[in-house]
C-alpha cells in the first residue's frame, strides 16, 4: 500500500504540473505520514542528503560554466572549428559538432551548450542554406557531450547517488565511486559520439545537398590555411584549458574534484575579466544569479531524492526489482539489456538529474551483481539520460534547439535517427566493452578501475 501511495501521488503531482523536486518531496512526505513516521525524519533525510563536501563542486562547476557562457568563449571555439572543417561539404554543420563538443567540456551542461552555441550557429546555418531540422539536430546531439565531460555536474550527482552501494567485482569489495575516476571515464565515449555525429552530419549534408541557398549557390568556402587554423586555435585554447586544469589537478593529486572545480572558477574569472575583458559587471551578475538558481534546483532535488532513498530502503524496493528481473533472465548480457531499455524509456519522461538520483540505487546493485562496476555503470546511465534530453516527449535540450531554430519537434525527429544511432552505439559499447570507459582512469591511477 505504501509503495502504491508513493508512486501514484508522485505521478499525480507530475500530471498536475508540479515541478519534479516538489512532486518527489510531497509524495515522500505523504508516505511518511501514512506509515506513521515522524516528519522530522523526512527533514533530517533531506538535509543530510545535501550536507556533503563533494557537493560544493556543483555550484563551482555551474558558476564556471556560466562565466564561460557569458564570457564569449563560445564564439572563439566556433571560429576554431570553422577554420578546421568549415570547407567540407556540410562544413558548417561539422564545425558545429566540433564546437558544441568542445564547449560542452567547458560548460558541463547540454542545456547551456545548446543555448550558447545554438543561439549563434542555428540562425547562421539556416542563413547559409541548411535546413532548420538539420541545424537543430547537429547542435543538440553534439551538445550532449556536456553530460560526460569533466565539468559535468551530473557526474557529481551520480557519485552521490552511488554512495553506499557496494558489491564484489573480481574478488574485490567496492563501495561507491570515485569522482576523479568518473572525470576521465567519459572522454573516450565523448570522442566516439563526436566522431559518429560528424559522420552523420556529413552524410546528411551530402544526401540533401547542404548547404543549398534559395538562389542555388552553396556558399562553400575554401580552406583558410593552417595559419588561420593556428590563430583561431590560439584564441580558443585559453577557454579549453579549464578542462585540462581540472583533469591535471585531479590526476596529479594536487586537488580533489571539488577543489579543482573551485580552481576552475578562479581561472574562468581571470580569463573572462582580465584576459578577454568580455565579462561586464551586468553579465557577471547574470551569471551569479543563474548559477545560484540552478544550484538551488539541483540541491533541492538531491535533498528530496535522499528522502526517496530512505523510503526505497524501508520498503525494500531495490530487492523486489532485482528479484523480478532475476526471474526474467539469468543471462548477464540480457539483464544489462533490460536495464538499458528501462533507462532509455525513463529518460524520455524524467529530467536527467532526477533520473540519476532515482534509478541509480535501484539498478547499480543489479549491474554490479552482473559484473558492471560503478564507473562503467555511471557512463551507461549518463548516456541513457543524455538520449532522453533529445528525445520526445520531454527532450528538454531538443525543445530548446527547436525554439531557437523555429521548427517543430516532429520535423526534427523525422531526420534524427542517424544521431540516435550514434548515442545507441555508445551505450552498447560502454555496456558490453568495459575497458571503453574504464581504461583511461585505470591508466591514470595505475591500477584497475571498475
Amino acid at each position: 500500500m505504501e509503495l502504491t501511495l508513493l508512486t501514484v501521488s508522485f505521478l499525480v503531482f507530475l500530471f498536475l504540473g508540479v515541478p519534479v523536486s516538489f512532486a518527489l518531496g510531497l509524495s515522500c512526505v505523504l508516505t511518511y505520514l501514512f506509515e506513521g513516521l515522524p516528519t522530522a525524519t523526512a527533514m533530517q533525510s533531506m538535509i543530510s542528503g545535501m550536507n556533503g563536501f563533494s557537493f560544493l563542486a556543483v555550484p563551482f562547476f555551474i558558476f564556471s560554466g556560466e562565466l564561460m557562457l557569458h564570457g564569449g568563449i563560445a564564439d572563439r571555439i566556433l571560429r576554431f572549428a570553422q577554420s578546421t572543417v568549415g570547407h567540407f561539404r556540410g562544413g558548417l554543420g561539422m564545425a558545429n559538432v566540433v564546437a558544441c563538443t568542445l564547449f560542452g567540456g567547458v560548460s558541463g551542461s547540454p542545456t547551456a551548450d545548446t543555448s550558447a552555441m545554438g543561439g549563434v550557429v542555428i540562425p547562421l546555418m539556416k542563413r547559409e542554406g541548411y535546413s532548420a531540422a538539420y541545424a537543430v539536430n547537429v547542435t543538440t546531439h553534439s551538445s550532449l557531450a556536456g553530460a560526460l565531460m569533466p565539468t559535468s555536474t551530473n557526474m557529481i550527482i551520480y557519485a552521490f547517488a552511488a554512495q553506499g552501494v557496494s558489491g564484489v567485482l573480481n574478488g574485490k569489495q567496492i563501495t561507491g565511486v570515485s569522482i576523479g575516476d568518473l572525470l576521465f571515464s567519459g572522454l573516450l565515449p565523448v570522442l566516439w559520439v563526436m566522431g559518429l555525429v560528424l559522420v552523420a552530419a556529413y552524410w546528411q549534408a551530402v544526401k540533401f545537398g547542404y548547404p543549398r541557398r534559395p538562389d542555388g549557390s552553396t556558399g562553400l568556402q575554401r580552406f583558410p590555411g593552417w595559419m588561420a587554423v593556428l590563430r583561431t586555435f590560439i584564441g580558443a585554447v585559453p577557454g579549453l584549458m579549464v578542462i585540462a586544469i581540472i583533469l591535471f589537478c585531479v590526476a596529479r593529486g594536487i586537488a580533489t574534484a571539488t577543489e579543482a572545480a573551485a580552481i576552475a572558477v578562479g581561472y574562468s574569472l581571470i580569463l573572462t575579466i582580465v584576459v578577454y575583458r568580455s565579462l561586464s559587471l551586468a553579465k557577471l551578475g547574470h551569471a551569479l544569479g543563474k548559477a545560484a538558481k540552478t544550484t538551488g534546483v539541483v540541491l533541492l532535488l538531491i535533498g528530496v531524492s535522499n528522502m526517496l532513498r530512505f523510503q526505497m530502503a524501508y520498503l525494500e524496493i531495490p530487492d523486489a526489482i532485482e528479484r523480478m528481473l532475476d526471474g526474467a533472465t539469468s543471462l548477464p548480457w540480457l539483464m544489462l539489456l533490460y536495464i538499458n531499455v528501462i533507462q532509455v524509456f525513463l529518460g524520455t519522461f524524467v529530467d536527467m538529474a532526477a533520473h540519476i538520483l532515482i534509478t541509480t540505487p535501484l539498478f547499480l546493485p543489479m549491474a554490479m551483481h552482473n559484473g558492471v562496476g560503478p564507473v562503467q555503470f555511471g557512463i551507461m546511465i549518463l548516456l541513457n539520460c543524455a538520449l532522453g534530453l533529445v528525445h520526445p516527449p520531454i527532450g528538454s535540450v531538443q525543445f530548446i534547439g527547436c525554439a531557437i531554430g523555429n521548427v517543430s519537434i516532429g520535423e526534427t525527429t523525422k531526420v534524427a535517427w542517424p544521431y540516435y544511432l550514434a548515442i545507441f552505439s555508445a551505450i552498447n559499447i560502454v555496456t558490453y566493452v568495459p575497458w571503453f570507459s574504464t581504461w583511461l582512469p585505470s591508466v591514470i591511477n595505475g591500477h584497475p578501475v571498475f
